[in-house]
């Protein structure tokens, strides 16, 4: 089973809202009676630019991809056995997931920012999953076995 977790879209809010600015500064040259090939310029730019800024709304760039025996963060595949452990750490840009894996000095760190609020608790519900599972751990339910003898 695969599941990815892609960037808050809020985050790129920015990219559709400079080519919406760029085509209303083609509309100010078209009204000033600027030369055609300058509006075009400013008309074609801005659409472009809008055109992304739509595109990557509609479907922001993938943060991580959690998969059977791998989790993929940001590029950087690790298998689940290599992950020690999972917590969260304050960093420099905030609050972060960090994986530690048995490479030491080498974690992996997920910005909760770049995250929907409500993708940060499933996200850390399933990696605790996977890892209990990599691992071969099982949730206690707090009773003690059957004495066979």
């Amino acid at each position: 089973m695969r599941t990815t977790y892609r960037m808050r879209a809020g985050r790129f809010l920015g990219i559709l809202a400079a080519g919406l600015i760029i085509l209303g500064v083609a509309a100010l040259l078209w009204a000033f009676g600027l030369p055609g090939v300058a509006v075009s310029v400013f008309v074609t730019l801005g659409g472009l630019i809008a055109l992304a800024g739509l595109w990557v709304l509609a479907r922001p760039p993938k943060v991580a991809r959690l998969r059977d025996n791998d989790i993929e963060v940001r590029g950087l595949r690790t298998p689940w056995t290599d992950i020690t452990e999972a917590g969260r750490v304050q960093t420099t840009h905030g609050e972060a997931i960090v994986l530690r894996t048995k490479q030491p000095g080498h974690p992996i760190l997920l910005p909760i920012s770049w995250l929907a609020p409500k993708q940060v608790a499933e996200l850390e519900t399933t990696l605790r999953d996977h890892l209990n599972t990599a691992h071969g751990y099982t949730i206690w339910d707090g009773t003690a076995p059957e004495d066979d003898s």
